[in-house]
């Protein structure tokens, strides 16, 4: 029987794991119990990669080697057990994730993503290699909206793959840009990988999120610049959309008034309700110059409020107050009292002798303090007294907007003209489909990571906000049906069993790896190679990379995270900044051959001429982009670290 590459792969990787847990165990002078617990590690990773279930081989290797360095006490293992267990059950940060997978299931069972894609593919018909840009664009709304790659990658597959491969892309670029779209959940929030790595680092959940918005936006952006720069240069590859392609269907009144549909749209609207007659109601033609004149409803609403705000003055109390601690407030003139206002308490006990006579003596009022509160106070006192309509409020007359108001406003209309004179009935229709498929979407992932970032709202509110809005939306497309319900609810039940269940298995192993000593083995061969900061990060890193190939991100969360982390404050690292690019590494791992787990959703949608090893090429670029993704966020961390540095101060 002919055996797979990638088995042979696993089980060479294997070999090695045994071969140098072995290898560990004869070299040492005397085996303790870090080396059982670095053996229970790598006897971890192969009964893994030999397709045990990864929670119950984590609870039953966990329970199994505390029992042995407990020596043998059953009472102190189950005791071990029910702690480990119960530190997960009372994690409140994991309750967002059956929240956010529930929204997800409901959002991708609604069928919303397949409009999303068309008026995305429309909308961005004259960019060069237009549908892997719409695909890469829908992959990171989606991804947002659910986390899931698997669900993110398999959907695409079925939406996308079918156009990209009839208007003459190349299997690589179509599958490759599916891919990389698909992991970009894994990074962009609201990412159940952040919420897993923060509960089991302690690191902030709001932070990481916020640390992970503009390194998702920059992975993005990159794909997108790669596949724009590669259909200019080898139109072959990705070549531009035919006409029949980019045909946008008018609306029937439109057809019937005989409307080119080249024509501007704003002038064009305002002609046929002036004229009324041929057919079209003037109730419909002012309905649809309504949508088309939106962006300058919006723009002159952000513009009043951002003005009013901007020009907003503070009132300031001038009502005498209570006086500060250790002044004294002047209760009329008097000869006796210092020139500054301030008496000094009688002295008690030890007290300076008297000047002698003929002793020389400090000329008058070199001790005191300087005069100039004084001169102020008799400035005050013989200055008119304020108004009353000006009473309680400073600088009325000097508020004027901002330099930066102006610059926005004239931004703003500059973007409006550009608006109006290429809005078409063409585009005005294609404005219409991203009116009910991208912005409702758009509204509901900014209003969930909107409340996490600025802190209104706990990721776990958040969560039930978006499981909400997902719901509400299902029922606002017509998509909410009780099969589409009970599907989603037993979807997130089962992903949500398995996550837990990974986090009570993770705890009980981290425990017996600790109490076995074998993170204190880790941390001084680490410590003993005397690494810096840089040569710790690329080792972890490219571990953390090649347990991408057989493990999931769960599993290498899980299990490994406990065991990097602890080293980070050796080597000045920031949690927050670590995970960030563990974030973007289990991306790369992803799409790295053989074992790219996003290659085999796709292979498992795409047609039957599509081969592995085609997918298995079109992902190579993209990897190389994440790559530099991660060299980008490491000599610029501020890309991470800035946005919450100024939301978190």
């Amino acid at each position: 029987m002919k055996v797979r590459k990638e088995l042979w792969f696993g089980f060479v990787l294997m070999a090695i794991l045994i071969a140098g847990a072995i290898f560990m165990l004869w070299r040492a002078p005397v085996i303790t119990h870090g080396h059982i617990g670095l053996l229970m590690l790598c006897l971890v990773v192969v009964a893994i990669m030999l397709g045990f279930p990864t929670a119950f081989t984590l609870m039953g290797m966990g329970m199994l080697f505390t029992w042995l360095a407990y020596e043998r006490d059953s009472t102190k293992t189950l005791d071990l057990m029910v702690q480990a267990a119960y530190k997960v059950m009372a994690n409140d940060v994991l309750i967002s994730i059956p929240l956010f997978v529930f929204m997800g299931y409901l959002v991708e069972r609604a069928n919303l993503i397949e409009k999303l894609f068309r008026s995305l593919h429309l909308a961005l018909a004259r960019v060069p290699g237009s549908l892997a840009v719409a695909t890469l664009v829908t992959c990171a709304v989606f991804a947002t909206a659910t986390g899931i790659v698997g669900a993110v990658v398999t959907l695409m597959g079925l939406l996308a793959l079918p156009p990209m491969l009839r208007a003459g892309y190349s299997v690589q670029m179509s599958a490759g840009a599916i891919t990389a779209g698909g992991c970009l959940g894994i990074l962009i929030p609201p990412s159940v990988l952040l919420i897993v790595y923060g509960a089991t680092a302690g690191v902030s959940v709001v932070q990481l999120y916020a640390g992970a918005f503009f390194p998702g936006l920059m992975l993005a952006g990159l794909y997108i610049l790669y596949v724009v720069i590669v259909a200019k240069l080898k139109p072959s590859v990705a070549p531009p959309l035919s006409a029949e392609e980019r045909y946008v269907p008018l609306p029937a009144p439109l057809v019937k008034a005989s409307v080119d549909g080249d024509a501007r749209a704003v002038p064009g609207l305002i002609a046929l309700w002036r004229r009324g007659g041929a057919g079209v109601p003037k109730g419909w033609v002012a309905g649809q110059l309504g949508v088309a004149l939106l962006p300058l409803f919006l723009a002159v609403g952000v513009a009043l409020l951002s003005y009013e705000i901007s020009t907003a003055v503070k009132a300031v109390d001038t009502e005498p107050g209570p006086a500060a601690f250790g002044e004294v407030e002047p209760s009329g003139p008097s000869d006796e009292a210092p020139a500054d206002g301030l008496a000094e308490p009688p002295s008690e006990g030890l007290a300076e002798p008297p000047a002698e006579d003929g002793a020389l003596a400090e000329p008058p009022g070199a001790s005191e303090p300087v005069a100039e509160p004084a001169a102020a106070a008799a400035s005050a006192e013989s200055a008119p007294p304020p108004s009353p309509a000006s009473a309680g409020v400073a600088g009325v007359a000097g508020n004027s907007p901002s330099g930066a108001w102006w610059l926005s406003l004239a931004v703003a209309a500059i973007a409006l003209f550009a608006y109006f004179m290429v809005l078409n009935f063409k585009r005005l229709e294609v404005f219409k489909m991203l009116l009910t498929s991208f912005f409702p979407l758009l509204i509901l992932i900014l209003a969930v990571l909107g409340s996490i970032v600025y802190g209104l709202a706990t990721p776990t509110e958040a969560a039930a906000v978006g499981a909400m809005g997902g719901f509400l939306l299902a029922i606002a497309y017509r998509q909410l049906t009780f099969q589409r319900l009970q599907e989603s609810v037993f979807l997130t039940a089962k992903t949500s069993a398995m996550v837990c269940w990974l986090f009570v298995g993770s705890s009980i192993f981290s425990a017996a790896f600790a109490l076995l000593g074998g993170q204190e083995l880790v941390e001084q061969w680490v410590l003993g190679m005397n690494l810096t900061k840089t040569e710790f990060l690329v080792l972890s890193q490219i571990i953390i990379f090649v347990l991408g190939w057989p493990l999931e991100w769960t599993e290498i969360i899980v299990i490994f995270m406990p065991i990097f982390v602890p080293l980070l404050d050796n080597f000045g690292v920031d949690p927050l900044f670590f995970g960030l690019l563990v974030a973007l590494n289990l991306q790369t791992a992803f799409l790295s051959p053989p074992v790219a787990m996003a290659a085999f959703y796709l292979k498992g949608v795409a047609p039957p001429h599509v081969t592995l090893n085609q997918i298995f090429a079109g992902m190579l670029p993209f990897m190389a982009i994440q790559v530099l993704a991660i060299v980008l966020l490491y000599q610029f961390p501020s890309i991470g670290l800035w946005l919450p540095s100024v939301l978190y101060k």
